[in-house]
């Protein structure tokens, strides 16, 4: 077989090995087996042979794996194929993965040394002990490419290797022989083409869970008051607070300046009920608001007449409120309070004491 072809041909199918996650690094040892086509120097007088290997390995890290291998070849002579010859070592091989964010395999490259055992058979005509038995051993190295699918979290994965080896075999039959032409070979350069399984040992690994995320600020609400922590300066805010957008209390004022009564009167004046009415949408937009419900009167009559005037006034606003749908629980009262808070003092001289401003009810806001 043209070694120039298979090499074309094995380098064109490495893109096909099996695919798997290879982003991981699985730290398991793993078992190897292999099998391919051991393509002879030709200076060695061989044919080309198929040739397996078992071996045992782990990861270092993501990119580098060792493996420790065995292998074993036994090709035929070329001129006589009832001699034998057979070969069998070890090596150790380290591999380096080009590991690639997004891509399911890895290319590698490969770098080992070993040491390779020859047992051969060779006619030494006339010696009638012919054929002689040779069986020596020496150093061996080798290099070579391939792709390895994934293997975090697999059951197996998958080895195409295409490897070069130099064997420093010095005393083969071919430069040794009486029979056959002597020539210079100090060593020997064999391609080694093959297909291999990788069998982690163990349970397959489960990736760990990404730690979860520590949540910013613009994810906690410390204060509970409905603004997040990078937006709230006022992190104490208290429950029952009216809260702006910058998470401090607003002061909510309702204003019901125009809601007065005509004089000695507790009814409801078409003015007061606009009014009231803005108010009460101003109530249900802050539910947490409470107010009190006040009456008050100008500074005619007397005291105690006042005062019932002025609680009938806020027993007027009062009902007006819950009848629209303003929660009782909400309002403090009715409670009137007389002649005894005017906005003008107008003293007690009629028709000086009637002031229409004095005569009105309040919500005055209670949190």
């Amino acid at each position: 077989m043209n070694k120039k072809l298979l090499c074309a041909a094995l380098l064109g199918g490495l893109s096909l090995a099996q695919a798997a996650n290879a982003q991981e690094f699985d730290d398991r040892w793993y078992l190897t087996g292999s099998a391919g086509m051991n393509i002879q120097d030709n200076d060695r007088g061989t044919r080309n042979a198929p040739f397996g290997a078992l071996g045992v390995g782990k990861f270092l890290n993501q990119n580098w794996s060792i493996d420790g291998e065995l292998n074993y070849q036994n090709p035929n002579m070329d001129d006589n194929q009832d001699l034998n010859w057979s070969q069998y070592g070890i090596s150790f091989d380290g591999r380096y993965h080009f590991v690639e964010e997004g891509r399911n395999w890895a290319p590698y490259i490969l770098m080992g040394l070993g040491y390779q055992q020859s047992e051969q058979e060779y006619d030494n005509f006339p010696n009638p002990n012919s054929p002689v038995q040779r069986d020596e051993g020496n150093l061996a190295a080798k290099v070579g490419v391939g792709v390895q699918s994934a293997l975090y979290g697999k059951r197996a994965a998958i080895r195409t290797e295409l490897a070069y080896r130099a064997d420093f075999d010095d005393n083969d039959f071919s430069t040794n022989a009486s029979s056959a032409p002597l020539n210079d070979e100090s060593w020997y350069g064999d391609l080694l083409a093959s297909v291999g399984v990788v069998i982690p040992l163990g349970p397959p690994v489960v990736a760990a869970p990404p730690a979860p995320a520590a949540p910013s600020c613009a994810d906690l609400d410390d204060d509970g008051d409905g603004v997040n922590n990078c937006d709230d300066k006022c992190p104490g805010s208290q429950a029952g607070q009216t809260i702006g957008p910058d998470g401090c209390p607003v002061p909510v004022s309702i204003d019901l300046k125009g809601v007065n009564f005509d004089f000695d009167k507790a009814t409801l004046r078409p003015d007061a009920v606009s009014i009231l009415s803005e108010a009460t949408e101003i109530l249900k937009r802050y539910p947490e608001l409470k107010v009190e419900v006040a009456g008050h009167t100008d500074q005619c009559g007397k005291d105690a007449y006042n005062q019932k005037l002025s609680e009938r006034r806020a027993t007027t606003v009062y009902d007006y409120l819950t009848s629209n749908g303003v929660d009782a629980a909400r309002l403090v009262g009715p409670i009137g309070y007389g002649e005894s808070r005017p906005l003008e003092d107008m003293g007690q001289a009629f028709p000086g004491c009637k002031s229409e401003k004095n005569r009105r009810t309040e919500l005055n806001v209670q949190n």
